[in-house]
């Protein structure tokens, strides 16, 4: 079987590459001509080049492909131009599926986001079924992934045989950019990240995030969404267990939000003059006041998925970090 994947170049489509490769699928993968493909280095792929606003060239990379996982969104807490996450992350999704039909494509795998999620007032996980609305969420990015969520859910209603996944807080190798959960990891390892706010994340490895995509492929009902989760850890937990890993002090200071928060304002008012992203950013403090914990039990039960300790996942990605020049010095895990 052959399947094209779009974000195939990215953090999780590459893991997506990686897991349909070993489940025998030929692989084409979606990518922009001015992609960095390190992250596929060595691998029996083929590429159709292209860009996610262009449904002619999509539909045509979907030419004899039984499967395509849209993995391809826009992973930004804060933008100069917030109309660009809506463009990529809603209409691109609605470009994909429009494509997708037209091509005759079997099946196709949405990735979404826990971003989506609502989570219960008493503070236990959320799951695909936590009451949610597009009011509750926080920031663009959470407000076009909701959106872009729904639009595959209208395509699911229309016909299209779509399945969704809804990735937690995915860590591993081949982290490039890094993705913002990624620098937060890679900040703490290099002890550059000496204070801490009271939250909390749902971790997971991407490659079991990447296999969950391959099993809601083989086992997922059309329209139905599926948690690809890991550990539930306050971010105090993450950063203690990342300083054992690399030995080093675990931080100590615990900020409250309020005091965080005017910092973010000033961080995003310097982006602005500069170009240059915050290194925290408003949407980011606020998100950081609910503990984003999930349960992936529908996962489980339905699809066969399973998730490894999220040490694991912080290891490998330190590890990562560590072979290619990320981190300097310290203890390699």
């Amino acid at each position: 079987m052959r399947a094209l994947i779009t974000g195939a170049t990215g953090f999780v489509g590459s893991a997506v590459v990686r897991a349909a490769l070993r489940d025998g699928w030929r692989v084409r993968a979606a990518r922009r001509a001015s992609s960095d493909l390190m992250a596929l280095e060595g691998l029996d792929i083929e590429y159709a080049v292209l860009d996610l606003g262009d449904q002619t060239a999509l539909t045509q990379a979907m030419a004899d492909c039984d499967a395509v996982f849209h993995v391809a969104a826009d992973y930004r807490l804060w933008a100069a131009n917030p109309d660009e996450l809506y463009e990529n992350n809603v209409e691109g999704t609605r470009r994909v599926c429009d494509a997708a039909r037209v091509a005759g494509v079997a099946r196709v795998v949405y990735t979404s986001s826990v971003a989506t999620l609502g989570l219960p007032k008493d503070g236990s996980p959320g799951d695909e079924n936590t009451p949610v609305a597009l009011a509750d969420m926080i920031g663009h990015y959470k407000r076009s992934k909701f959106l872009a969520e729904e639009v595959a859910r209208e395509q699911a209603a229309a016909g299209l045989n779509v399945v969704i996944v809804n990735p937690s807080a995915p860590i591993g190798p081949r982290d490039l950019k890094p993705t913002p959960t990624g620098q937060m990891v890679l900040e703490a390892a290099a002890g550059r990240m000496p204070a801490f706010v009271d939250t909390g994340l749902n971790v997971a490895h991407v490659d079991d995030v990447a296999r969950g995509h391959l099993l809601a492929h083989a086992h997922g009902e059309a329209g139905r969404r599926y948690v690809l989760g890991g550990q539930d850890m306050t971010l105090a937990d993450i950063l203690t267990l990342v300083a054992e890993l690399v030995e080093r002090p675990p931080p100590r200071i615990k900020l409250p939000h309020n005091l965080v928060l005017p910092i973010a304002h000033v961080a995003e008012r310097l982006a602005r003059l500069t170009g240059k992203p915050p290194k925290v950013t408003v949407d980011g403090v606020k998100l950081a006041k609910k503990r984003m914990f999930f349960s992936h039990a529908r996962a489980s039960a339905e699809l066969g998925y399973q998730a490894r300790p999220a040490r694991d996942a912080l290891a490998d990605a330190i590890a990562w970090y560590y072979a290619h020049r990320y981190l300097p010095g310290g203890r390699r895990p």
